[in-house]
């Protein structure tokens, strides 16, 4: 038996059954074959090289005949030497049509790989950010490797491998029937013999692959929060590093022990299919020797037969579970267009415009929303869990109206929960309103074209995100063709170039996971260099100095009134002598404005602006 069989038998057999017993979406399979249509000549040229080697298997045993029984036993020299160079030309043949279709296998199957990631990533990138509130992103990051490398294996494994073998089992069967009907009927009789010990290591394997694949998945997630900077402060923090160290050792110990049981299995399996081979051949030289004696058949007839035998029980076994093969690379597809079928929930609307404004006039007018539910967002198998977590709130916005003048500041505070953050993901479309709208100098947002929206304005967060990059490349994000005076110019003003200038590597200082190499007021000042560079046309600041000693905060300061000058802005605060010098203060408590105007109108009303204010007053008195 020939490795490649040997091997196609092994991968059959090991398979997760389970998937013979799923249904596929109606379309599945002309979406499938929508994704063959660019790769279609390479594939028919593929599958021609995949029928020539089929035909290649039956040609050698029969040339192996006539040499032994028009050449060796009538001693024609001459014949032997044609025949032998006709096997070797055979064997150069083959090998070069088998390099051929491995160039169409790969070059198909990476150019497969190639198409679905680059759609599933571009995909993923248009979901709004309510879909990554519940996504995990291991199981999105499988989509794009598992189950993409499992959908191309449809157009070059599986594809060839039934093809192959169905031919091989065709022509292999004609052909020794041909030859001797006695010996081929024995050697089927045996199958089962075969077949027997092959399924029951492939169920053993099939329960230890899962076993490990679960195991390695654990191992995989407690690596991963232990290894990320968060995870290893709060393991130094708070974890006891023994216990630590024996659950990872147990995992560990466990994901080796499978391993060592699998690598058995594998060795058993092998043995099992050489000796059950070795067997066959030999009850085929036993009989086919008596006929040969008997001259039912001849001495080559009998060599090609064996020869051929060798090449029967493979095709055989991998047939056995084709069901189990083409299923897995079909699901592996739908999974694919699970993602892909998932709509944006803000998108564009048709006859979307450009948003151009240099001074917008930012009007909220009658503003509710509801957060979406979790299937409106997500998909359950993209989710550790798909039940929800977190109690519904109702509404986080009622009825809000507010308008901020080209230019002018408005504060919005609040108690926690009050709706304050909601605010500012409505603005550049993170979600969309649920009732009400949003209006830029008298046209509704929903209008204007997201990418031109976001183009606009510029947010900082408390906790502004960094890539695990250089300073300079954090910067560039925001505008890919700026140049060295303008990102200086923007740093200065952000007081943060004296900073990156005492750095040994300046700009091409890498800032670490999430800009964790920077103190908090570092990454705040870079974070609002990178808003200053994109120079947009309206700001909001969400809480940006909420967890800044004093000293920093100080800097933040001086850095935000130069990004807010001249800027339509939204500041939302936690500390509130932020924005006591705000053109207007909208006051959220529940969802809805209860209080507003300036710092001194609000203080003299007495209400909750002004018990905010006296209890972070009080809380200053006391440090």
């Amino acid at each position: 038996m020939s490795i490649h069989a040997t091997w196609m038998s092994f991968r059959s057999l090991t398979q997760d059954t389970s998937v013979k017993h799923q249904k596929l979406k109606p379309g599945t399979l002309r979406r499938i074959a929508g994704f063959a249509i660019p790769y279609k000549i390479s594939l028919i040229l593929f599958l021609i090289t995949v029928v020539i080697d089929a035909l290649l298997i039956v040609a050698t045993p029969l040339l192996l005949k006539r040499l032994i029984d028009e050449g060796v036993i009538p001693k024609n020299s001459d014949l032997v030497t044609q025949l032998a160079l006709a096997v070797a030309v055979i064997a150069i043949l083959d090998a070069v049509f088998s390099m051929a279709g491995r160039w169409f296998s790969a070059r198909i199957g990476e150019g497969l790989i190639y198409d679905l990631r680059r759609l599933i990533f571009e995909h993923v990138q248009r979901q709004s950010i309510a879909f990554f509130t519940r996504t995990q992103t291991g199981a999105l990051i499988s989509r794009l490797n598992t189950d993409v490398i499992g959908a191309q294996q449809a157009f070059t494994s599986t594809l060839s491998g039934v093809i192959s073998n169905l031919l091989s089992l065709i022509l292999v069967s004609i052909t020794m029937f041909s030859l001797s009907w006695q010996i081929t009927l024995i050697s089927l009789a045996l199958l089962p013999i075969f077949l027997i010990p092959t399924k029951w290591v492939g169920r053993k394997l099939q329960g230890y692959t899962r076993q490990s694949f679960d195991i390695n998945a654990s191992m995989s997630a407690t690596m991963t929060e232990r290894f990320n900077v968060s995870g290893a402060l709060l393991v130094s923090l708070y974890g006891d590093s023994k216990l630590e160290k024996n659950e990872f050792s147990t995992k560990a110990r466990r994901v080796a022990d499978i391993g060592i049981s699998i690598a058995l299995l594998n060795r058993l399996f092998f043995i099992a299919l050489t000796s059950i081979a070795a067997i066959a051949t030999a009850v085929a030289y036993g009989v086919g020797g008596q006929l040969a004696i008997d001259q039912d058949i001849t001495v080559g007839t009998l060599l090609a037969i064996t020869a051929l035998l060798a090449r029967l029980y493979g095709p055989l076994t991998a047939l056995s579970n084709v069901r189990v093969d083409v299923m897995s690379a079909l699901v592996s597809f739908e999974r694919v267009f699970e993602v892909l079928d998932l709509q944006p929930m803000v998108v564009d609307l048709p006859g979307a415009k450009i948003l151009r404004e240099d001074k917008p006039e930012l009007i909220f007018e009658n503003v509710s929303f509801t957060y979406p539910k979790a299937e409106e967002i997500s998909l359950a198998s993209l989710e550790v869990a798909a039940n929800p977590e977190i109690a519904g709130n109702g509404q986080s916005l009622n009825k809000i109206s507010f308008t901020v003048k080209p230019g002018t500041l408005t504060g919005i505070v609040g108690p926690s929960g009050a709706g304050k953050s909601t605010i500012s993901s409505l603005v550049p479309r993170l979600y969309d309103v649920t009732s009400g709208q949003i209006l830029i100098n008298g046209a509704d947002i929903r209008n204007y074209t997201i990418k031109s929206l976001r183009e606009v304005i510029g947010v900082v967060t408390q906790d502004s995100h960094m890539f695990h990059d250089s300073i300079r490349s954090n910067l560039l994000y925001a505008k890919t063709d700026a140049s060295l005076e303008q990102i200086e110019e923007a740093c200065t003003a952000a007081r943060i170039w004296s900073f990156i200038q005492s750095l040994p590597n300046g700009l091409d200082t890498v800032v670490g996971e999430r800009g964790h190499r920077l103190s908090g007021g570092e990454k705040q000042r870079l974070a609002i260099a990178r808003l200053l560079l994109k120079q947009p046309s309206m700001v909001i600041l969400d809480e940006a100095t909420a967890h800044l000693d004093s000293e920093n905060e100080a800097l933040v300061q001086l850095a935000l009134k130069e990004a807010l000058i001249g800027r339509t802005s939204i500041v939302i605060a936690h500390r509130l002598s932020t924005i006591i010098q705000a053109d207007q203060i909208l006051v959220l408590d529940k969802g809805e404005i209860v209080e507003r105007g300036t710092h001194e109108e609000l203080v003299a009303n007495g209400g909750l602006y002004f018990e905010l204010f006296e209890r972070q007053n009080l809380q200053a008195d006391l440090i």
